[in-house]
């Protein structure tokens, strides 16, 4: 069902050009005759609609006209022509969740009310459309209730994450810029000495860092006496410098920098006058993370290798596989063997990504690893098409002992999507066991749980309901439970239509109920807090009949499938506690042109009611309708370009339509026939704009719709219409 859209605005009376005596005489209007009278005044010899109901046959049967309420409250054509011609009437709109609730969740009810005591006075019944539906609702407020709640987090420590890892146990000879001295390599340290003069030298470089960040340097450090040296991190024209104090015992010193000032740095050390020698096992370079709240991981990849899958890799002969047992705690891990030792970059580990890493975000890489002995393993982010580098996360120096690591580095190029590892200068076994890629989100918030958006959601539905229903005081029995909910995809290709979703509809227009309360509860819990409400203002209980509602069950494209996945999911709400009364068919349908189509709609239409009609509920035309094409699923024609003779075809569709009903479904199953549009559609309208969609026209003069219609309520033709007249 779509959008039901304003389609009675009030006419002076004035327009009415002549007043007759078959139409209910307090009317203060009748038909107009158009130009061809010869035609159409026929429709004159026609009663009010509600005439040709026989109640003896059909004693449960309701006729209804969907209308805009406010109209039928002004107590004017509307009123006078829903009240002659039917026993129920269905408001367009303003029974409807965002028509009576607001963004704070306040609910206004002055135009049901209003609606139900002049329904009340005129004798009208009133079906109520709908208690739960996925469109229209208000998706400010309903979202506002299920979003993250805010945390108290209290004080905030810092986190600490590795950019840098030195390991000088693992250099021959000094890999840096040479600054005029050169340090060397010894029993697993960087050693230097005083030459005589001032002197620095490099202790890392191609840190990836990220201007106006927080980084820790901590150094293993001793002297062969007690000294300080100064500190240069940044780069050439940006440095911060600090002062580094140490001892003749090995110790790790560290120093915080702030306001890092370029994208990639380096360290330099600068004894100055200090004369001992300085020895420094490895060194290390953590970002420092002050934001407060908490912080979210929110994964790209994960493996624990428990399974089947990994990474590939390619490069100089080198093998991959998962190794029962291996891991650090006795699981699975993953093995990669590379023969020989080459260049880095000759033998590689990659995980690759349909969508491109986002400029300047931070990405974080960890795992567990290990190896046959020492060595390197490193990563970055890379761009597949030109194999460039996208970001570097920087070198780990591993040993035979599990060590555990967590990278970062920023995406520093468009088009990088692919996250790769270089070990070609290690020769032996290396293992990996635990490894993600993630970006992070911090703040002070977290998602509710699906059972806390559950319960919220159930007290929301709930609370709606008692307020329509207390709106109603029991005067409305009869109502869409739930609109239009199923789809048209079988996702899980249990050969049933799925309901409809989030992950098949529009998310950011629509509010799925039944994406949070669950597909086997969205019903019940409506059906039951309906029960529930209506007994508590006024209704009685026994009376109270609840429908599901939906269209395109008379499809004959997919052989009446939503019909039958609408019966099945039936099923399963009443095994879950729903009480479901009828089925409505919402039949916007249109008269086909051409032959073949047109028969294998009739076709199913007849197999719809004989599905409907085996269900044993009630059943219910709850939003008929129609307009006229030229082939199956083409572009409606306009009224001004429907001829006469395409009106009767139209008139024959109506009374087929009818007649089918009162046969194939049982007189005990016979809720009722809504006709949805009164007249035509204005050319400007949402629905079906420009289509001849009514029984009368837009001045209220009867078509022969009218009289198709009548016919099918009576069974028969009660007048002859008017022949075409030769041209």
């Amino acid at each position: 069902m779509k959008q039901y859209i304003k389609l009675f605005p009030m006419l002076a009376l004035t327009a009415a050009v002549a007043v007759s005596c078959v139409d209910d005489e307090v009317l203060p209007f009748d038909v107009a005759k158009p130009e061809s009278i010869a035609q159409y005044e026929y429709l004159n010899n026609y009663d009010v609609l509600k005439s040709y109901v026989d109640r003896t046959a059909h004693p449960g049967f309701h006729l209804g006209g969907a209308i805009a309420a406010t109209d039928f409250n002004t107590k004017g054509v509307i009123y006078e022509l829903i009240r002659t011609n039917f026993d129920e009437m269905t408001a367009g709109n303003e029974m409807k969740y965002a028509s009576c609730v607001s963004d704070d969740g306040s609910m206004n009810f002055s135009t049901v009310t209003s609606f139900v005591e002049t329904a009340k006075e005129a004798g009208v019944t009133i079906y109520g459309h709908t208690l739960a539906w996925h469109s229209q609702q208000n998706n400010t407020y309903l979202n506002s209730l299920i979003a993250d709640r805010t945390i108290d987090t209290g004080p905030v420590e810092p986190v600490e994450v590795e950019v840098k890892y030195e390991d000088y146990s693992t250099y021959t000879s000094f890999p840096f810029y040479v600054m005029g001295y050169t340090p060397e390599f010894k029993d697993g340290c960087l050693v230097s000495n005083y030459p005589g003069e001032w002197y620095q030298y490099f202790v890392a470089d191609g840190i990836p860092t990220t201007v106006g960040e927080e980084y820790k340097v901590t150094a293993y450090i001793k002297g062969s006496t007690s000294g300080s040296l100064n500190v240069q991190f940044g780069n050439w024209g940006t440095l911060l410098e600090q002062t580094l104090n140490f001892t003749d015992e090995w110790s790790e010193v560290s120093l915080n920098f702030t306001g890092c000032p370029i994208d990639n740095s380096f360290i330099v050390f600068q004894p100055g006058t200090y004369e001992g020698e300085l020895r420094i096992q490895w060194l290390r370079v953590s970002h420092i993370d002050r934001v407060s709240g908490i912080v979210t991981n929110e994964y790209l990849y994960q493996n624990d290798f428990s399974g089947t899958d990994y990474p590939g890799g390619w490069g100089n002969n080198s093998t991959f596989e998962i190794v029962q047992g291996a891991g650090p705690d006795g699981s699975a891990a993953m093995k990669i063997t590379n023969p020989s030792a080459v260049n880095s970059w000759e033998a590689q580990m990659a995980v690759d990504f349909d969508t491109p890493f986002e400029m300047n975000e931070t990405y974080y890489v960890s795992y567990k690893i290990k190896g046959s002995a020492e060595g390197n393993f490193s990563a970055g982010l890379q761009v597949t098409s030109d194999y460039s580098s996208g970001g570097e996360f920087g070198a780990v120096a591993f040993n035979t002992e599990w060590k555990d690591v967590t990278l970062s580095c920023t995406c520093g190029k468009e088009g990088a999507t692919r996250l790769i590892f270089s070990f070609g200068d290690f020769a032996g076994d290396i293992y990996i066991d635990d490894l993600a890629f993630y970006t992070q989100k911090t703040g002070n918030t977290e998602p509710l749980t699906p059972e806390e958006k559950k319960d919220t959601l159930t007290w929301a539905m709930d609370n709606w309901i008692n307020g329509m229903m207390e709106a109603c005081g029991g005067y409305v029995v009869a109502w869409d439970a739930v609109n239009e909910a199923i789809s048209g995809v079988d996702a899980d290709g249990d050969g049933y239509y799925d309901l409809q979703s989030a992950t098949n509809g529009d998310p950011s227009t629509n509010f799925y109920w039944q994406d949070y309360l669950g597909n086997e509860d969205y019903v019940p819990i409506v059906t039951q807090a309906a029960v529930k409400h209506f007994a508590e203002h006024g209704g009685n209980a026994a009376d109270l009949k609840l429908f599901i509602n939906d269209y395109n069950l008379e499809s004959w494209w997919d052989g009446n499938q939503k019909l039958k996945s609408l019966i099945h999911w039936i099923e399963v709400w009443e095994e879950n506690g729903a009480k479901i009364d009828g089925i409505g068919t919402q039949m916007h349908v249109s008269y086909i042109l051409n032959e073949a189509d047109q028969k294998a709609q009739e076709d199913a239409i007849v197999n719809m009611f004989q599905l409907m009609a085996a269900t044993g509920k009630l059943i219910k035309i709850s939003e008929l309708d129609m307009g006229i094409v030229e082939n199956a699923f083409g572009t409606g024609i306009k009224t001004e370009n429907v001829t006469y003779e395409q009106q009767l075809k139209m008139a024959e569709f109506y009374q087929f339509i009818i007649q089918k009903y009162f046969e194939i479904i049982p007189a005990a199953q016979q809720y009722g026939i809504t006709q949805w549009c009164m007249t035509d559609s204005p050319a400007d309208s949402g629905w079906r704009g420009g289509e001849p969609i009514g029984l009368w026209d837009l001045n209220y003069s009867r078509k022969p719709t009218y009289g198709g219609f009548a016919n099918g309520l009576a069974g028969k033709v009660v007048v002859e219409p008017s022949a075409t007249p030769a041209e």
